[in-house]
């Protein structure tokens, strides 16, 4: 089955057949998510109907507070790639701006929700808030609903271990460097992905280990150091050592995100590639010199090896 995505509500010719619907931004698609669609599917299923996922593009707070906008876990098409392979029937991926913004909990629900879509069951997660201000909540939801008929189900919320899966407790232990604790609770390696550009060539030239530097689209990047890694070129996976800092072996420099791919010697400038972070090996250090760095790279460049085999 391939996903339907519709990014206007004016696609819709007519109400969806008995729609089961999430909404929310989604952000990083995580296990808590991934309950959610898994609980909108099988309601779908029990009615004859069809799951679907109600997200936005941009996240609200970009538009509403960007001086609080969070670095996003997954950029738009990630996500909609990523809710996709789930097997949801359909994607409403809505514009957002400060006239959607402005809709009252009410006329969203009626408008959009029932006359425009045709809902007959919700789920939300446990602390679902909406509408104009966010006056919008499961009470409101769930009365409005008895009048004009869905149903409203309320899941709660997933914890792996003692923690609560949520993306900001995720964006915090990306920026901690803790890429496995992350993976715990996203339920997949985090993942960046960016365009290679031509760098300053130092790695193959003047430390013999040639890298590709990352122009990225993700916003969120994790802690400086370095990590081994695993890279997919062309559908193809390979073993990799990612460093991500200023370079200050050669005086403080811009962030710059550099991989070296084992075992792999092709030009990939231009070229799209994706890194997945497997784990932290060390944070980022200063050395006297180049054969010291040289030294050190050997050295993680070995110990990557010996743990992403172990993987």
């Amino acid at each position: 089955m391939t996903t339907r995505i519709i990014q206007d509500l004016a696609q819709l010719q007519s109400p969806l057949r008995n729609p089961v619907l999430t909404i929310g931004n989604f952000d990083g698609v995580h296990r808590g998510h991934l309950a959610l669609f898994e609980r909108v599917k099988i309601r779908a299923r029990a009615i004859d109907g069809v799951s679907v996922v109600m997200t936005f593009q941009p996240h609200p707070t970009k538009i509403m507070k960007p001086e609080k906008a969070p670095a996003l876990i997954t950029p738009t098409q990630q996500k909609l790639t990523l809710i996709a392979r789930t097997g949801i029937h359909t994607i409403l991926c809505l514009p957002f701006d400060k006239t959607f913004a402005a809709i009252s909990a009410e006329d969203f629900v009626q408008d959009t929700l029932v006359d425009k879509i045709g809902v007959k069951e919700l789920v939300v997660g446990y602390d679902y808030a909406f509408g104009r201000d966010r006056t919008g909540n499961i009470e409101l939801l769930r009365r409005m609903g008895k009048d004009l008929g869905f149903l409203v189900h309320v899941a709660e919320p997933v914890l792996i271990g003692k923690r609560v899966v949520s993306s900001t407790s995720i964006r915090e232990l990306v920026k901690a460097g803790e890429l496995s604790e992350a993976k715990r609770l996203l339920g997949r390696d985090y993942q960046i992905c960016g365009t290679v550009v031509k760098g300053k060539n130092r790695g193959g030239r003047l430390l013999g280990f040639p890298t590709a530097n990352l122009e990225v689209v993700d916003e969120l990047t994790p802690k400086e150091g370095v990590y081994a890694v695993r890279v997919l070129i062309d559908d193809h996976m390979y073993d990799g050592v990612t460093s991500i800092g200023h370079n200050p072996t050669f005086g403080q420099g811009p962030l710059s995100i550099e991989t070296h791919i084992l075992d792999y010697s092709e030009n990939l400038v231009g070229q799209t590639i994706r890194v997945n972070f497997i784990a932290r090996l060390r944070a980022e250090k200063t050395f006297k010199g180049i054969e010291d760095l040289a030294r050190q790279i050997d050295l993680d460049i070995k110990v990557a090896r010996k743990l992403l085999e172990s993987q």
